[in-house]
């Protein structure tokens, strides 16, 4: 792993220096780090996305100012950092966790803390990382925080975390329909959620304003399968008929051709060599996410909303 991650630092860094504006390009490195935690994990390709899309229609939904859209959706594609940590023969398992395996993913949000310790931005997305499993009946982790002690920007996180789990398909069971999901976050509500935030998500789930997200890694873009192991297939915006991807979980190899305005991946038959199957960071993804953050709202204000939402224990 660790010539892994660093032949991936040097691409990010190489990525990285083509970003002019010192806000982007300090938001674009954090998001890069959370970018790798993903590429390590074959069955959740556009997780990220997913959640950070869903918290910002949630924040906008709620009637939120706009910094705390902006800090909560950034929030949303950093939530799972501290997975950094979790070793491989756990976060790539294809069955159940264990008791005692599900003990170490339930350490990701301290460990994701740890990490952006000493970053700038660090407290710009420190709740989101550190408390999104947190719950208002106090019976999260890891600090056990009871209804407005925790952090508005991992209320909503929480909330997006779950719902996208339960739609996604994982190796042991398959995704749920959007009802069903929705329904447990009404039988939830006040207990694991929030309640007032969860009535405003479930509203937006029924009226089918979160279907554009569901089973996509960016805008426009589906998520596929590999049909000989199960993991998703993440397509580039920038990607082209005729390209090669490859599968994260089994390295097979998929051409892409073009069928009815988009692109479908096709098997080859074929496994990717070593070089073929490091992952290369999607910078046009990052940087979309960074601008829709950056150019609505300055990271000045961002920060000095957190500083807010923290005083006064969520929302006016």
């Amino acid at each position: 792993m660790r010539s892994f991650l660093s032949g991936w630092l040097s691409k990010a860094a190489q990525g990285a220096s083509s970003v002019d504006d010192p806000s982007k390009a300090l938001v674009s490195s954090l998001l890069k780090m959370a970018w790798f935690v993903e590429a390590r994990d074959p069955y959740t390709g556009g997780h990220l996305w997913r959640v950070s899309r869903y918290a910002r229609l949630l924040g906008e939904a709620a009637g939120l100012p706009s910094a705390d859209v902006a800090r909560s959706s950034l929030g949303g594609f950093l939530h799972d950092l501290g997975k950094i940590g979790i070793p491989d023969a756990v976060l790539r398992k294809s069955s159940a966790l264990t008791e005692d395996e599900f003990a170490v993913v339930r350490t990701h949000p301290e460990m994701g803390w740890r990490m952006l310790a000493g970053h700038p931005l660090a407290e710009l997305v420190k709740e989101a990382v550190y408390s999104h499993h947190e719950r208002p009946d106090g019976k999260g982790y890891p600090r056990g925080l009871r209804a407005e002690d925790i952090h508005l920007d991992a209320r909503i996180v929480g909330i997006c975390d779950a719902f996208d789990a339960m739609t996604s398909s994982r190796p042991y069971r398959a995704g749920m329909r959007r009802g069903q999901a929705l329904a447990i976050i009404q039988s939830q509500s006040g207990s694991q959620f929030d309640l007032e935030l969860s009535r405003v998500f479930i509203d937006l789930g029924k009226r089918g304003v979160l279907d554009h997200v569901m089973g996509h890694s960016d805008d426009g873009i589906p998520l596929q399968e590999c049909p000989m192991c199960g993991p998703t297939l993440v397509l580039k915006r920038n990607q082209q008929a005729g390209e090669h991807i490859y599968c994260r979980n089994c390295g097979g190899e998929f051409a892409l051709e073009a069928e009815d305005a988009t692109l479908v991946a096709r098997p080859t038959g074929r496994t990717g060599s070593p070089a073929d199957l490091q992952p290369e960071v999607d910078h046009e993804l990052i940087r979309k996410v960074v601008e829709e953050a950056v150019d609505r709202l300055p990271l000045e204000q961002m920060l000095a909303s957190a500083g807010q939402v923290r005083a006064s224990g969520g929302v006016e």
